[in-house]
């Protein structure tokens, strides 16, 4: 059956391919991972026994090391996964060993409008219904480890405020004496929920708990998942897990897990899912999906175990970052790099004719409305104007010392001068500039990528960071804000400034990296600035601190941890047909 992406939608093709699919112990044979290595969870996915590949092949010579970010998005997405699918199946074109890693689908996009990011068109990760249905279970993994903390945070806030001093003796309880007002953390789900935001727990009797403001967050905004993403082992994450701060005491001492004595149950849910999962491309290429944090919220990455052993492994290894270089390539750079020790060899930077075009002044993109004429028919103008972005995000990545090639994800409604000027611009700032049909033709029409990355990736770097550890956090945040946003300067709302400064004077905090929280859909804190704004300041109006995942997390405009659904979901064209259990409508 020829896969026709014009005629056919994602779930579709992934349907067709999936009878040719190879058994995933073949697909891991392949890139040198042994049987007993291979922790099978069906005919097509499996587990990757993290432990016994890298005490096999140990600190082997590393592979190049590529990473997909892209340019301020367009609430549709410009199509990074698809380009990081599509560029594993280019070089592999071109006889490359290589193997890819990318984060598992966050049932919020995936039942929502973004979908559930395994790629489209030819460049997918497949089987494409397990993989955004849940796959092996991490998700829910981490939704049950941090619940739990919250069972226990609440649990001792009631008995301690039911209980006096000898009773909770008797309990082998200590008095944490947790200050309500000060609980840091919330209850997790892995929808758009925004009706769960705010909520008040504990009503009834004190039997029913310990009455107090809470809500909930998304999953993938949790610590945890931050900490399986930088986790190296389960004694790093069993660390990690230990030292995530819960809430505050009345007096001002951190609360944590190790406090409230759960990490230990907390570390046991999540034993395997820090084994990474190993999924294929349509044309059979292997694919790591482990981790799954967003960019805006969280660090946006890939685990720094796949990534270790996928460079170990292959020639080439392609990881994505989400969202645009401003948050997601920022957070590879300062953040991942730094605390998984690998270097970028060459980074990918994923641009559309579509996202120019908004930037350039073009009318509003919204989800599930036709786009406007402006961007289906040629219109260099806009073009050119909204190149302004490009600029800013190739300017970023050149700031890491490293020159990006700009991948112009092609769509069928482009013309030949808009991607013209496109080159012209992009060449001219220092970048290589690929044109790419990877939606449209699969591996075929990744070759001219996949060379242009072979190309910079033999280029000589200098990789470096923006900023050292030992550089104070309003120095760092107002670095991020100026060399990679834009901004002018930093104001902090006076809860963020007297925290900023307890951080500064806490000498535990001084070695966290810094993990900044803000719009995906700006350079901006505002999402309706487009293009690259000029003459704005960017307002901190919190300040949270990550001690597991070993962050400080400073918090830019209104954004929240927990999404919305949008009023045309996705989850109103999914359905199931009742005579093959076949699930269809997924994108």
């Amino acid at each position: 059956m020829r896969l026709d992406p014009t005629k056919m939608k994602d779930w579709q093709i992934a349907e067709a391919a999936e009878t040719a699919m190879k058994p995933i112990g073949q697909v891991a044979s392949e890139i040198g991972i042994m049987e007993n290595e291979l922790i099978p969870m069906g005919r097509n996915i499996a587990k990757i026994d993290y432990k016994l590949v890298l005490d096999r092949i140990g600190k082997t010579s590393a592979g190049k090391y590529i990473d997909v970010t892209a340019i301020t998005p367009t609430p549709l997405g410009e199509g990074k996964t698809t380009t990081t699918i599509g560029l594993i199946d280019g070089l592999a074109k071109i006889g490359k060993k290589v193997c890819g890693a990318i984060r598992q689908p966050s049932g919020g996009p995936t039942f929502n409008i973004k979908g559930s990011a395994a790629g489209g068109g030819l460049a997918q990760c497949i089987p494409l219904v397990p993989l955004s249905l849940g796959l092996t279970g991490d998700i829910d993994a981490i939704t049950n480890a941090h619940n739990l903390c919250m069972v226990a945070l609440t649990s001792r806030m009631q008995h301690e405020s039911n209980y006096d001093d000898a009773r909770l003796a008797k309990s082998n309880s200590k008095r944490l004496d947790i200050d309500p007002a000060r609980v840091q953390m919330k209850w997790v789900m892995d929808f758009c929920a925004q009706s769960l935001r705010s909520i008040r727990i504990g009503l009834g009797s004190k039997m029913d708990g310990f009455e107090m403001d809470s809500g909930f967050a998304i999953t993938v905004s949790s610590e945890i998942m931050a900490i399986l993403a930088v986790s190296k082992d389960l004694a790093d994450m069993r660390k990690r897990i230990s030292k995530m701060v819960v809430a505050y005491s009345k007096n001002g001492r951190e609360i944590t897990t190790a406090d409230l004595e759960v990490d230990g149950a907390m570390t046991a849910w999540m034993v395997n899912a820090l084994n990474p999962n190993m999924l294929q491309t349509i044309e059979g290429n292997p694919v790591f999906v482990h981790a799954g944090p967003f960019a805006n919220i969280a660090i946006g990455q890939s685990s720094i175990m796949a990534d270790e052993i996928g460079t170990r492994l292959g020639e080439y290894h392609v990881t994505e970052s989400g969202f645009g270089a401003d948050i997601g390539f920022e957070k590879f750079w300062n953040l991942k790099c730094r605390i998984g020790g690998l270097k970028p060899s060459a980074v990918v930077l994923v641009a559309t004719i579509r996202a120019l075009k908004m930037h350039g002044g073009g009318p509003a993109v919204k989800p599930g409305i036709p786009l406007a004429h402006e961007y289906i028919s040629e219109n260099v103008a806009l073009v050119e104007a909204g190149c302004e972005n490009l600029l800013a995000h190739i300017e970023t990545v050149k700031k890491s010392g490293v020159r990006p090639v700009v991948c112009i994800n092609s769509f069928h409604t482009d013309t030949d001068a808009e991607i013209k000027a496109v080159k012209k611009i992009a060449e001219r700032a220092g970048a290589l500039v690929a044109v790419s049909q990877h939606w449209l033709k699969g591996g075929d029409g990744a070759i001219e990528l996949a060379e242009a990355v072979v190309a910079a990736a033999n280029e000589k770097n200098h990789f470096k960071f923006l900023y050292e550890l030992e550089t104070p956090l309003r120095k760092r945040i107002e670095l991020i804000a100026k060399e990679v946003y834009g901004a002018d300067g930093v104001e902090y709302t006076p809860e963020a400034l007297e925290k900023a400064k307890m951080y500064e004077a806490d000498p535990a905090s001084k070695t966290l990296g810094t993990c900044m929280v803000k719009t995906h859909l700006s350079l901006s804190h505002n999402p309706d600035l487009k293009g690259r704004p000029k003459g704005w300041t960017l307002p901190v109006r919190d300040i949270m601190v990550y001690r597991g995942a070993g962050f400080i997390v400073p918090v830019a405009g209104d954004i929240k941890l927990m999404p919305g659904t949008a009023s045309d979901p996705a989850f109103r064209r999914i359905d199931v047909d009742t005579k093959t259990g076949k699930v269809t409508g997924l994108f």
